[in-house]
């Protein structure tokens, strides 16, 4: 419903007049959970802090009394594709696209003069902002000459250091508002654990606000963590049993996103690719195929989804898990906002929560030891039999009264349960021996009578509780200490966030012990591996592996390999043979165009397998695919010639991977990727410099006699000697020197 007539409010604001300003401008006939109390606030001057879940009703909270009040409110977002969103919708609800305006570095410089004339004539009601732009001293001098009604800090969880998104411009926040005007703020977010609440109310000096939250529950959510044991089959298997729904999958790796996509396009899904890597247009494009349904999964990064208004997303999957339960929480929010069915599962292995606590090496140690911290939340989340609703209800301090949702994968499968009142007794003594002063892992560590630096340095060592239960391990400990935290029996302390401390109901517990009983957590690296699915995984346009020829190229490429004297990974590896026969490539020169094979490979070992090709395919009568494809995601080749060149002249890699914005993983991906495909080179000057000549021969020699040359497998056989990028870059090295 659009209104054209806006007037402002001079006197305090009263529940009736707000109802009818809610049904002139927005069309709504009542206010929804806290909206209207929150809006009050602000009407009346005061500070509002408001935690309100994805699909609460947040934007509405500013929108409306801005509308209403005298003068322009700012409104501080995170994203460029977030501020154009609300903009466009506040456009929708009142006559003039004068009424709401983002300035950012997306406007031309006409176009900037143009909406700071529109804010200097008092035609706009709400001015969105990015931090960055708030922070230029050009913006709070154009902001000191206007009426500042209130400012709205959307996405208030990138203040804190411990939320999801730190943004550190976030943090400079408060001295800007004092320089623009002494005016209320509005802090929003829906995402806000106790520690990140305090962080942001300190940081923003609203210690006195009046604080809003809304319940995090979400009924019609249901929750499930499966094992990452051949997750893109599943995923497919899943799509296809909910055809034509909408959702999203989310990646932590650009080129995954990419990977993902294509083999769901190449299985008759309707899917694209989103990451901050990509132009801006084309990520604006498909964001909008999406949300006009043109296109029913986006496979992303978190840079997708914050503000996007699609209430039927029926599906959140978590190809990895997040870095933060935050920003799982807020991620799966994005289903199911109608109120309807809304699915979230999550693919976890640990060795994935191993690789993001890599890249946080060569940050601050502060920065490491919070990320740390948010991991294991994480992993905890992950691990856990308990409740799934019950345990993130929890984390951001609300208590759930029921033992069954009813409505997570462990509720409606629940696992076996068993009696820990003795444990959890020792758990909290164990707190009060250590004096309340260190985390779960140290008190695990005590309790296990593991005699670590720390252990001996506060002669922890020597407490009675020391190894008093050494009889359990490490999952069964940290187990119990979750379900005493869930109980009550604990508290993690919010300062110094982590620290263990005890309960009052924690101290009644020690005096007069009662039941306590917690399900068996599962053993993910024991589950068995998932029967295969009738799925092609990436094969382009539909066409399906010849299982009898790859069984044949198989032991083609076993014979090869002996003759050679090399394993037979170096020879081909499986994807190629996979990739041959599905093609049936029948010439050297198309076998050059196989996933993973070069013209250095086709060349040197590609006459025995072409030659077995032709022959099958005529005594068979295959019809082959007219044209030969080439594999790829995207057009990577210019990226690989220079890498080839850069190496050809011993470019050291970090200045490589710095050049291409690369990790120095993707960097390995794309030297393997080369090596794989034929082409010889020499990283002798780099692995020189990191791995003595003694630990380099017992790798190649363990690569030599190695069947399958996995680096999973070398460094479970090595127990530790080794870190996985000396372990990829040997192989490399050996394929390189051997094969090629």
């Amino acid at each position: 419903m659009a209104a054209s007539v806006i007037e402002p409010a001079t006197e305090k604001m009263d529940a009736v007049r707000l109802g009818k300003s809610l049904r002139q401008f927005f069309g709504f006939a009542a206010f929804k959970g806290l909206q209207e109390d929150i809006i009050l606030n602000i009407m009346n001057g005061k500070d509002s802090f408001v935690i309100m879940p994805t699909g609460g009703g947040k934007s509405l909270c500013y929108q409306l009394p801005a509308i209403i009040l005298d003068g322009t409110a700012i409104v501080v977002s995170p994203l460029i594709a977030l501020m154009k969103n609300q903009v466009d919708a506040m456009r929708g609800f009142v006559i003039g696209d004068s009424i709401a305006h983002f300035l950012n570095s997306s406007l031309n410089k006409v176009e900037a003069e143009q909406v700071k004339r529109d804010v200097m004539d008092k035609k706009t009601k709400l001015l969105y902002l990015a931090p960055e732009t708030l922070n230029k001293a050009e913006t709070v001098k154009f902001l000191k000459n206007i009426n500042v009604s209130f400012v709205a800090i959307d996405e208030a969880h990138c203040i804190s250091e411990w939320g999801h998104d730190f943004r550190p411009e976030y943090r400079r926040l408060r001295p800007i508002v004092e320089a623009v005007n002494s005016v209320p703020i509005i802090a929003l977010t829906a995402t806000a654990t106790p520690k990140v609440q305090q962080d942001i109310q300190k940081n923003l000096d609203i210690l006195d606000a009046t604080v809003f939250k809304a319940s995090f529950n979400r009924p019609n959510l249901y929750y499930e963590v499966r094992p990452k044991v051949k997750a893109i089959r599943q995923i497919i298997k899943y799509i296809k049993q909910n055809a034509n729904k909408s959702g999203i999958i989310y990646c932590l790796s650009r080129k995954k996103t990419e990977e993902i996509a294509e083999t769901l396009r190449v299985n008759n899904i309707k899917a694209l690719a989103y990451h901050a890597g990509m132009e801006s247009d084309v990520r604006s494009k498909t964001q909008d195929k999406f949300l006009m349904e043109d296109i029913d999964v986006i496979v992303a990064t978190i840079a997708f989804g914050m503000g996007i208004d699609k209430p039927d997303v029926r599906f959140i999957i978590h190809y990895d898990m997040p870095k933060s339960l935050e920003g799982y929480y807020q991620e799966t929010g994005r289903s199911g906002r109608d109120g309807g069915e809304g699915r979230s599962i999550a693919f976890y292995d640990y060795k994935d929560i191993e690789k993001l606590e890599k890249f946080t090496k060569g940050k601050p140690i502060a920065e490491q030891e919070v990320a740390r911290q948010l991991l294991l939340e994480t992993v905890s989340f992950a691990e856990t039999a308990m409740c799934r609703r019950k345990f993130l209800l929890h984390y951001f301090g609300e208590k759930y009264e029921q033992d069954n949702c009813g409505s997570c994968d462990n509720c409606i499968h629940p696992k076996e349960k068993y009696e820990v009142k003795k444990d959890a007794q020792l758990a909290i003594e164990t707190v009060l021996a250590v004096k309340e002063k260190f985390k779960a892992k140290h008190v695990v560590n005590v309790i296990m009578g593991k005699s670590g630096t720390t252990t001996r340095s506060y002669k922890h060592d020597s407490l009675e509780v020391f190894g008093a239960g050494g009889d359990n391990d490490e999952k069964h400990w940290n187990g119990v200490i979750r379900q005493c935290l869930v109980e009550g029996l604990l508290v993690k302390e919010i300062e110094n966030y982590g620290l263990l401390k005890v309960s009052p109901k924690g101290f009644d517990f020690l005096k007069k012990p009662y039941s306590l009983m917690i399900a068996r957590d599962l053993d993910y690296e024991k589950l068995a591996e998932q029967e295969d699915d009738d799925i092609i995984m990436v094969q382009e346009g539909g066409t399906a592996l010849d299982a009898e020829l790859f069984a044949m190229l198989k032991d083609l490429c076993k014979a090869v390999a002996k003759q050679h004297k090399l394993p037979p990974y170096v020879i081909f590896q499986e994807s190629s043979l996979s990739d041959m026969a599905t093609q049936y490539p029948i010439t050297v020169e198309e076998l050059k165009q196989i996933q993973g094979v070069g013209p250095g490979k086709a060349e040197k070992f590609g006459k025995k397998f072409v030659e077995m090709i032709a022959t099958y395919v005529r005594e068979n009568e295959i019809q082959r695919p007219k044209d030969m494809v080439v594999k790829s995601v995207v057009n990577r080749s210019g990226l690989k010639v220079f890498i080839i060149h850069s190496i050809d002249r011993k470019v050291p890699l970090n200045e490589i991977t710095n050049v291409k914005s690369l990790t120095m993983d993707d960097l390995l991906d794309e030297i393997e990727s080369i090596v794989m495909s034929g082409t010889k080179i020499n990283i002798d000057y780099y692995i020189n410099t990191i791995i003595d000549e003694d630990r380099q021969q017992e790798l190649i020699d363990y690569f030599r006699k190695s069947e399958t040359g996995s680096v999973e497998n070398a460094l479970k056989d090595f127990n530790g000697d080794y870190e996985e990028t000396e372990v990829r870059f040997m192989r490399i090295k050996f394929i390189s020197h051997f094969g090629n």
